[in-house]
């Protein structure tokens, strides 16, 4: 287990950093009454995990590979990272919207069926806690596949 340390604490710390953010989105009203604005802001947030990604890629090539890490160490490194997050994000689902924004589910049906967006019965099943869960699940694997990718080109270091 002391091999994984640094993608565990990383993982944790993504957790906990996509909490404030939710927490913060629902805070600035993004949840409800601004909610026509979520899709857009919402997105602000890759900036903040892609930097997560890299804090935790240098983090392990200075304190587990003494400063020297090729890109293939980084690349698995953030894949586990990611395979760690997407376990974590049940949970994380759960506490936004049933402990942080309970009612983002309800205001983001009627926005969507209000503005013609979506049909009611689409919308309902859209916006709800089971396809977040797997859509934050499966988005945690790719995206968090593509950002180690990327960020391990960067941060190797011969």
């Amino acid at each position: 287990m002391g091999k994984y340390k640094i993608e565990l604490k990383w993982a944790v710390i993504f957790f906990i950093v996509s909490l404030i953010w939710i927490f913060l989105e629902k805070l600035v009203g993004l949840h409800d009454a601004h909610i026509d604005k979520h899709p857009v802001y919402t997105n602000f947030f890759a900036i903040i995990a892609i930097a997560v990604y890299v804090f935790a890629l240098l983090d392990k090539r200075k304190n587990f590979y003494n400063g020297k890490m090729n890109w293939m160490q980084g690349f698995v490194s953030g894949v586990i990272i990611s395979v760690i997050v997407a376990v974590l994000t049940p949970l994380a689902q759960y506490l936004t919207h049933e402990v942080v924004t309970p009612d983002y589910f309800p205001n983001a049906i009627e926005f969507a069926v209000s503005n013609g967006k979506m049909e009611q019965t689409a919308a309902e099943a859209y916006f709800s806690l089971n396809n977040y869960l797997i859509q934050s699940a499966i988005g945690a694997i790719v995206m968090g596949v593509l950002t180690s990718a990327i960020v391990a080109i960067f941060v190797r270091k011969k």
